[in-house]
């Protein structure tokens, strides 16, 4: 299922993530296409953790609490060894990953607001 992300001036077309298991994968070996430019992470609301075990490309970790940026992990870089993952940690019930460097290059922050709306 897709969504569409907006933050700013910015629309995302993003693949939903709801089940466990597509929360596990995330973007593990995939890679962004014309399809969709972004993965949408609906999580309890709470502490968050994520890493970037398995994926190929970096990527922008955004932390959601409702429709609030609450932090950004920047450029976050792939790591293919489990014991030397980086952990990406905020707080809110959305997790929003898009392309690495997307956020600075296109002035989105922490306290933006986003919205949410389906095809």
């Amino acid at each position: 299922m897709y969504m569409k992300v907006i933050v700013n001036d910015n629309q995302f077309k993003v693949k939903l993530c709801a089940t466990q298991d597509s929360i596990q994968k995330g973007m593990m070996g995939k890679n962004f296409n014309n399809s969709f430019n972004g993965m949408l992470f609906v999580m309890p609301k709470g502490d968050q953790s994520f890493w970037m075990y398995n994926c190929i490309i970096p990527l922008d970790i955004i932390m959601i609490d409702g429709n609030t940026i609450t932090d950004i992990h920047h450029n976050c870089q792939p790591c293919d060894d489990m014991n030397e993952c980086n952990s990406y940690k905020g707080y809110g019930n959305y997790v929003l990953e898009i392309p690495g460097g997307y956020c600075e290059k296109n002035n989105i922050k922490k306290g933006d607001n986003v919205s949410f709306s389906l095809y």
